[in-house]
């Protein structure tokens, strides 16, 4: 399930997300709108109410912003029901207020939802590996010029074994 690179297991993103997981050019008014947006459609894959994971998504977001720069928020939480950790992405029609630390709206946003009952580790290196692809300057650029949850996949997913090597 995972790579191995000099001692580290690697996630990969396809691990995580699939095609039916990602959502382009949504609008959202603000925030709590798209958190709810968010939960609602991760309730559909998962099977968790979407009740549930909206509380969890805003009590997170209330110990501190998830709004990590350059447009980009990566909400994660731990949710009871779980068994494996799963991944959402989002990118919005127009940029809204994440409270980021460079005081710059999002229009990008990834969502794990991880276990509560595991150790944590999983999470981490799952949240590393959201947190590395968005660090790329060009998969931001090509993420924000994709039309189709299809090519938005194909991003997010593409050079995952090259970067490995």
């Amino acid at each position: 399930m995972f790579s191995q690179v000099r001692g580290i297991f690697l996630m990969k993103m396809y691990e995580i997300i699939s095609t039916n997981a990602v959502r382009t050019k949504v609008k959202a008014a603000n925030k709590k709108q798209l958190l709810q947006d968010i939960a609602n459609i991760a309730a559909e894959h998962i099977g968790i109410p979407n009740m549930n994971i909206v509380k969890s998504l805003q009590q997170r977001e209330i110990l501190g912003p998830t709004g990590i720069g350059n447009g980009v928020a990566i909400p994660h939480v731990k949710i009871s029901g779980l068994t494996k950790i799963y991944g959402f992405f989002t990118s919005l029609e127009r940029p809204i207020d994440f409270e980021s630390a460079d005081k710059q709206p999002v229009d990008l946003i990834f969502t794990l939802l991880a276990p509560e009952n595991n150790n944590g580790t999983e999470h981490l290196k799952a949240l590393a590996m959201v947190s590395r692809v968005f660090s790329d300057k060009d998969i931001r650029a090509k993420l924000r010029s994709s039309e189709s949850a299809e090519s938005l996949f194909a991003i997010l997913t593409s050079n995952e074994d090259s970067k490995a090597a």
